[in-house]
């Protein structure tokens, strides 16, 4: 099957065109920054927008689209996460786990990157699970359908780390114990709420030291000095650039009295939260989230879910927004993730924001929470040439994703994507046939015996020499909690 996908993977991508300049014209361009153009053109040359307006001429050798009746807006971003990974998203082992990266795990194979494209989705913040009260470090993507994994990284975006209050980290309220590998399994500090605040003190008072030793150390090599170097740490060198401001930690949330224990414990230990992701009582604590610069990532209508979702309110994002806080909604989902937009426009319906503001949850907000505003977001010359053309308008739930680009190159085709279809599924019968052939072939060799001709065993089986025995698989881990 893997070989299946990996076919796949390349028929489609082999789709995507590069290094050409595009023209859309005649489309009402969404650029959520700075309004709506009737009958509007965007030019983008070499990947970079460089014209927004009206009568836009097409450069020389120009793939010129007819946008008449369409609507064009920025790629979509979310910034919540888990997507591309390969095999579990957790590494449950510690309270800390900040050595661990997702990029180590990126899958450019996995279809759901495609389907996201198919969606609208751009860009990805692809976050480590919530095992742990500080887990692994996070990385943001751009969806490149068909490129190697190292390709997918966004350049330039700064990297990020997970935090986890709740349930989740202490790994207590689940039917399952999900996160502790069942009843019987030994128990792991912390298992309260208070646990994981002092985990994460703890943890940053240690980065605190570790980042003295080496700022002395340097120091002293400055003078011309020769002394021992510490030994490097690779636990807490993430968290000495948290504290340096060069990675950004991005923290499970639901309950507003952990929110504010956590963002006392920023200020404490001198650093900042960037944003609060699924932040379901939000509402409750918006303005010292907002007084303390985090942004907020939240769901648009997911609550009773789980006892620590109580409190919840489809509300929530429009609060936050009108506290001053800036909000945006998020997957957490390989389904979510595809119509991000339709999310985007409950907020009109449960809070009463404008269009733009709706759309600038899925779009610049996430930018502005990731720090690549200056680069995507919204349409405006000298920003990638990320965009979405669609039949009707994305708030929509009528509306449909027709073409969609990531610097300047096409990854998605709505009317190639059907053509494909009968190529694609050609192809999928043809190498699941011959993987039957194979094993209809071994079975006849075998006979119903197993071993030798006519069915009959010709001996006895080969004896192996012994080897532990691994148990049943375990399945593999997303973050189930959300």
């Amino acid at each position: 099957m893997r070989l299946v996908k990996s076919t796949l993977c390349l028929l489609v991508a082999c789709a995507a065109l590069q290094g050409e300049s595009i023209l859309i014209r005649n489309a009402t361009v969404l650029t959520v920054s700075k309004g709506t153009i009737e009958k509007g053109s965007v030019l983008v040359v070499d990947g970079k927008i460089t014209a927004v307006g009206r009568n836009i001429s097409a450069p020389a050798g120009a793939t010129v689209i007819d946008g008449t009746g369409k609507f064009l807006s920025p790629g979509l971003i979310d910034c919540h996460s888990h997507t591309a990974v390969e095999g579990g998203v957790n590494e449950g082992s510690l309270s800390d786990t900040s050595m661990v990266n997702i990029r180590d795990v990126l899958d450019p194979l996995d279809i759901n990157i495609y389907r996201a494209l198919a969606g609208g989705l751009t860009v990805s913040n692809v976050l480590h699970g919530s095992a742990n009260a500080i887990g692994g470090q996070t990385i943001v993507i751009k969806l490149r359908w068909g490129k190697r994994a190292k390709d997918l990284i966004f350049e330039g975006a700064t990297p990020g780390i997970k935090f986890a209050l709740g349930e989740n980290p202490k790994r207590q309220g689940y039917p399952s114990d999900l996160f502790s590998g069942g009843q019987a399994a030994e128990r792991r500090y912390p298992g309260t709420r208070l646990g994981v605040e002092d985990e994460i003190r703890e943890d940053f008072t240690q980065a605190k030291i570790y980042q003295a030793k080496w700022k002395l150390y340097n120091e002293q090599v400055a003078k011309g000095e020769h002394p021992i170097p510490p030994r490097k740490d690779l636990r807490l060198e993430p968290l000495v650039e948290v504290l340096e401001g060069k990675r950004y930690v991005h923290a499970h949330s639901y309950r507003a009295d952990e929110i504010l224990a956590l963002i006392r414990t920023a200020d404490e230990m001198g650093f900042k939260i960037r944003t609060f992701q699924h932040v379901l009582e939000g509402y409750k604590v918006a303005k010292e989230i907002a007084a303390h610069g985090a942004g907020a990532s939240t769901f648009s209508d997911w609550y009773g879910y789980k006892y620590e979702v109580i409190d919840a309110t489809p509300y929530n994002a429009a609060i936050m927004t009108r506290k001053g806080v800036v909000v945006s909604l998020n997957s957490d989902s390989d389904e979510l993730q595809r119509h991000l937009n339709w999310d985007a426009a409950k907020t009109i319906r449960y809070g009463g924001m404008t269009e733009d503001q709706a759309l600038a949850m899925v779009t610049l907000n996430p930018a502005k929470q990731l720090g690549i505003d200056d680069k995507v977001g919204s349409i405006e010359v000298g920003k990638s040439g990320d965009l979405v053309l669609y039949d009707k308008h994305p708030l929509s739930n009528y509306s449909r994703v027709l073409k969609v680009w990531i610097d300047g190159t096409q990854y998605f085709d709505r009317d190639q994507d059907l053509k494909d279809r009968v190529q694609l599924a050609a192809r999928k019968k043809e190498l699941l046939d011959k993987e039957k052939a194979a094993e209809d072939a071994a079975k006849r060799q075998n006979g119903p015996g197993g071993r030798g001709s006519g069915g009959k065993p010709t001996g006895p089986p080969e004896k192996k020499p012994d080897t532990p025995n691994p148990g049943p698989p375990k399945p593999e881990l997303k973050e189930a909690a959300r």
